[in-house]
């Protein structure tokens, strides 16, 4: 086709079809017209741009504008129409006053990913890319790659439901680590989000089914003191804490390891039942990446080192929102939501 050709059919197509959207008088002429014309399998205009195809090289770049300026006049009246015939038909509807009104509800996040994406800013902010890997895991990325020994006592804490092949379910995010220094050459930064399966007792503490994430920093010099100030600026701009404190503890894919804690917002460090009497509260696990793991990932330990920590968003969740009971979170209870948006979080009941 030449492009005179092409450019009267366009014109044709364009005049056609604005007068049968001008004429539509009602909904199903209107969806005649936009089939006719605007048709996925049939329309004028979808002929047009098959039609395009045996235009001349040269005249392609003037017939595919001529097509886009039909095609947007042709949408753009539809969607005009389209307000007219409903503006009309709303119009002529008999309307209850006496109804009352209906209370509308536009949905609200879950208190868990208001917290979770409350850390990501923080740590975004810092650097700090995110990394996510498969719920269904092999043991050696679970456990071997992290340095848990066979036998080990701490597989006693870990324990969850096994899949085919020698699968199961993660227990931690920690394999994420792993699968991430083996993809990419220091430095590297990356939070680690997702959700984690242990045989749990699903009482008002503990749950089978929870989210956890985990921040891992390695380069080359990165020492413990690194580990510390990142920590602390993170609870400082997420918890306002004014002071932290890090306790000796036990992880075998960190040496040395240590727990978090931050000084209870309630009572000042004065003691509460809140942090049971003790002024802090823990927060997480951290420590410097064992070499072991680094190893297993195909680094040498000698060149590089790094830090890592994990959290339960759901731990903090409920200590922030006053939640007495964890199996709360799971419930999908619109109610439960709503309260939260009620705090003044983004979404909710209006």
């Amino acid at each position: 086709m030449e492009l005179h050709e092409y450019l009267r059919t366009a014109d044709e197509i364009e005049r056609d079809g604005a007068a049968a959207l001008a004429a539509a008088a009602d909904a199903d002429a209107l969806e005649a017209a936009r089939i006719a014309f605007l048709g996925d399998r049939s329309g004028r205009i979808k002929a047009l741009q098959e039609s395009l195809k045996s235009i001349p090289k040269e005249s392609k770049p003037a017939a595919g504008k001529r097509f886009n300026e039909a095609r947007t006049r042709l949408e753009a009246l539809l969607a005009e129409r389209k307000s007219a015939v409903d503006r009309a038909a709303g119009a002529g509807a008999a309307e209850d006053l006496t109804l009352p009104a209906r209370r509308q509800w536009e949905g609200a996040k879950h208190p868990v990913t208001l917290v979770i994406e409350e850390i990501e800013g923080i740590f975004r902010e810092l650097g700090f890319t995110i990394a996510v890997g498969p719920e269904a895991e092999t043991e050696w990325y679970n456990f071997g790659a992290l340095n848990f020994p066979p036998n080990h006592p701490a597989l006693d804490a870990h324990d969850t439901m096994y899949l085919e092949r020698e699968g199961l379910l993660r227990t931690h995010t920690s394999p994420v680590q792993v699968r991430t220094l083996q993809r990419f050459a220091p430095p590297i930064r990356v939070l680690i989000p997702g959700k984690v399966y242990r045989r749990d007792p699903f009482d008002a503490s503990h749950a089978p089914a929870f989210e956890q994430i985990e921040g891992l920093c390695v380069d080359e010099g990165i020492s413990f003191v690194d580990l510390k100030a990142t920590l602390n600026l993170f609870a400082k701009r997420f918890f306002g804490a004014s002071r932290t404190r890090f306790r000796p503890s036990f992880f075998p894919f960190t040496e040395p390891s240590a727990e978090m804690d931050v000084q209870c917002g309630i009572c000042g460090g004065a003691g509460c039942a809140a942090c049971k009497g003790t002024g802090w509260i823990e927060i997480l696990g951290s420590g410097m990446v064992h070499p072991s793991v680094l190893e297993a990932a195909g680094l040498d330990s000698e060149r590089y080192t790094g830090w890592a920590f994990g959290m339960g968003p759901a731990r903090i969740a409920i200590s922030r929102y006053k939640i007495p009971d964890i199996r709360i979170l799971y419930d999908s209870d619109a109610r439960f939501l709503e309260q939260i948006a009620g705090a003044g979080h983004p979404g909710g009941a209006r």
